[in-house]
């Protein structure tokens, strides 16, 4: 299904403070033991007063990635987790293996008499909104997809993930001493297709500040869970004297950044903040917080507000939806760390315009020279 990508805003009322403790689980289906319009809205977070016990049941479906890709449905099950934590619903997730997994995996959370079930990740795009459509008295919401025609018992969220992606594609154009970078994706597609360009445009951009060239090379593995595959790529990557390599591409990512630990040399982490993966070798994450999307449909839905029928849109001027990751002060430099706020600052001001594909991405660079 494709992605929407013409957003018109309305807006929503949400308000809660920036405070996310984030934490995994592994087990599958487990409660955890520890569209028609578009709606830009800001960052919300939980309450840590907001406990008032509820019958509310929401549930997610992985994509084969897996709940504990350290990237992707991991931060997805971290927003269900504090939702069950902060708000008192009670949380599972159903993990697939296979796209085959997807439409079995709807159909048992359906059962299970799930108040609200999540599809995480455009892969499952066309399953959920088959399930959407056969169960109107049930509620559904999609991670990275959008429709034409939104049944009024959905939800789609979409991230800018092009934007922080330019911002660690601008940061490790500062910082290359071999002014070759490189970018490994999961599974090309419009999606993961944002994420690389938006860094090779960052890239260029910084290299256009330091009047140098720098080159990128990226690559895909066709797969979101093939970490051996992921190692191998980043390994050949640095070899060929690329000094950062940055990826987009779910577990496939955990063989990036243990690559990068192997060869000694940075590697910039998604969707989450991978600096605990590797403390010495994470220069960065893009951060996508998927958390904070699930997080704030939940919130909606408990307070009787649920969207549906329309698309929530997050970005930079969402407070912290999507940033570079807090920990990007261990290992790049303040001065460097100074100009990424003000290259925020114009992206959210609209004086830069990330690309999100290979035609976009072909006219800034024209009109960078």
């Amino acid at each position: 299904m494709k992605v929407k990508r013409k957003l018109l805003a309305l807006s929503l009322v949400l308000a809660l403070v920036l405070s996310f403790a984030l934490t995994g689980c592994k087990a599958a289906d487990k409660t955890p033991e520890d569209d028609n319009s578009t709606i830009t809205d800001g960052t919300n977070t939980p309450d840590d007063n907001d406990t008032e016990a509820t019958d509310l049941k929401v549930s997610m479906v992985t994509d084969e990635g897996g709940v504990n890709d350290q990237s992707f449905n991991q931060s997805a099950w971290e927003g269900l987790q504090q939702a069950e934590k902060e708000l008192g619903v009670t949380v599972k997730y159903q993990e697939s293996h296979q796209e085959a997994d997807y439409a079995p995996n709807f159909e048992t959370l359906l059962d299970a008499g799930n108040d609200l079930i999540w599809g995480i990740g455009y892969k499952l795009a066309d399953a959920a909104l088959a399930a959407a459509e056969a169960n109107p008295d049930t509620n559904y919401a999609i991670i990275d997809s959008a429709y034409e025609n939104t049944p009024e018992n959905m939800v789609g969220v979409l991230f800018k993930q092009e934007q922080p992606s330019f911002l660690v594609g601008y940061i490790a154009g500062r910082m290359t001493e071999t002014n070759k970078l490189g970018f490994v994706g999961g599974i090309e597609g419009e999606v993961i297709g944002a994420f690389d360009y938006g860094y090779q445009a960052g890239v260029q951009y910084a290299a256009k500040e330091l009047g140098k060239e720098i080159t990128v090379l990226s690559q895909y593995a066709d797969s979101f869970s093939d970490a051996a595959k992921g190692k191998s790529i980043a390994t050949n990557m640095y070899q060929q004297g690329m000094d950062i390599v940055f990826h987009a591409a779910g577990g496939v990512g955990d063989g990036v950044i243990e690559a990068a630990k192997e060869q000694d040399k940075w590697v910039i982490g998604v969707d989450r903040d991978q600096n605990d993966m590797a403390p010495d070798n994470v220069l960065t994450s893009a951060m996508k917080r998927v958390d904070v999307g699930v997080y704030n449909i939940v919130k909606l839905l408990k307070e009787g507000n649920f969207p549906g029928g329309t698309t929530v849109v997050y970005g930079l001027e969402d407070n912290g939806a999507v940033d570079i990751a807090p920990t990007s002060s261990k290992n790049v430099p303040a001065e460097i760390l100074e100009a990424v706020e003000k290259v925020k600052q114009d992206i959210i001001d609209g004086k830069i315009e990330v690309p999100v594909n290979q035609e976009t991405y072909d006219a800034f660079v024209e009109g960078l020279k």
